[in-house]
């Protein structure tokens, strides 16, 4: 996996911070909303949230999450892109993107390719957790289900752009690819 034909979210590299999107799930209690931020590089989900409103709180802590867990570097060009959603053009959440440092960049109208890997995500998600599951009674049976199904995502679910290997597979062979250059550099 080269750094060119991917982004990432950390350790200053330059690159892009991960994407943001919502689906949204019937419970018997009502619509609830799920937020996920999404690391590029290695399509690792690094903040989620699930909300009963789609107001800006619900988006800005899955952000506050992503950030806590990546901890960028304020030096990093970070880009954090998100489709035309009002909780992401928000002025709060534009404001905590430039206290993070990361630069706001929104989707173009119409543009179907603009944010397909949340749409990608966003069906994973459906496919395997929601519509197995369903009905769901309770936003905390979602949020517990959410939870597992984000653990296992991350450490267990094989995607093809990566390699077939895990999210967290890809990050590690990032970082070890990153210790061997530096050790036969030094």
């Amino acid at each position: 996996m080269s750094r060119e034909a991917h982004v990432r979210f950390c350790e200053g590299l330059g690159v892009q911070f991960p994407r943001p999107t919502h689906p949204y799930v019937s419970t018997w209690q009502g619509w609830q909303y799920v937020a996920f931020v999404i690391d590029v590089f290695a399509r690792r989900i690094v903040g989620w949230r699930v909300s009963s409103s789609m107001h800006t709180d619900f988006v800005l802590d899955a952000l506050e999450q992503a950030l806590y867990a990546r901890q960028p570097e304020r030096e990093a060009a970070l880009i954090h892109h998100s489709d035309r959603g009002v909780q992401y053009l928000s002025m709060r959440y534009t404001e905590r993107l430039t206290e993070a440092g990361i630069a706001p960049s929104v989707g173009s109208k119409g543009d179907s390719y603009d944010n397909a890997l949340a749409e990608t995500i966003n069906g994973l998600y459906k496919a395997e957790l929601i519509h197995r599951r369903a009905p769901w009674k309770t936003k905390e049976s979602l949020e517990i289900a959410t939870l597992e199904w984000v653990a296992w995502f991350n450490h267990h679910r094989l995607l093809a752009p990566i390699g077939y290997i895990p999210p967290a597979e890809a990050e590690a062979n990032y970082y070890r690819q990153l210790a061997n250059q530096a050790e036969t550099s030094a």
